[in-house]
């Protein structure tokens, strides 16, 4: 299947992103207001928005409740959840090739933690993913309609 452009479409449940050029952030650190959603799930529970982007940076290895307890608990206990939470970032980040600003990773998130959170979260949207659905309900919405033949015993031998 070709796209409009003439480029080859793969049914891999994952957003297209081209691996070009570096690209910028859809939105500034500091834009929590355009989405208020996000914006007031990141100041009354962190962990689910940390859990949330995790889940998707990581590819579903591990769940958003794995990742949002984690987070929680070093929230209790050290109060120093931006440490984890920054490692996603650079994740993100390194995956969609956006430049480390407006500082450091840990910097940003130890300064402004739910500016950060609330940032990646928006820029998670604009790249085509639903973070609530976690990465298997985005795998099987990008998916949605599309029927693969089925492989035959005989079509696997070379």
């Amino acid at each position: 299947m070709y796209s409009s452009s003439g480029q080859p479409q793969y049914a891999t449940g994952i957003p297209a992103q081209p691996m070009t050029a570096p690209s910028q952030w859809s939105t500034g650190l500091c834009d929590c207001g355009k989405d208020w959603s996000s914006c007031c799930l990141t100041c009354w529970c962190p962990c689910i928005t940390s859990g949330r982007i995790a889940e998707i940076a990581d590819k579903g290895t591990t769940s958003c409740g794995v990742h949002g307890a984690i987070y929680s608990i070093l929230c209790l206990l050290t109060g120093c959840e931006c440490i984890y939470s920054c490692m996603f970032r650079s994740k993100l980040r390194h995956q969609y090739m956006l430049p480390e600003q407006p500082c450091n990773d840990c910097l940003v998130h130890c300064c402004c933690e739910w500016c950060a959170l609330c940032q990646e979260y928006r820029e998670l949207k604009h790249r085509g993913f639903e973070p609530s659905l976690g990465w298997e309900g985005n795998l099987a919405r990008q998916n949605q309609g599309i029927v693969m033949p089925p492989v035959g015993p005989k079509e696997m031998k070379r």
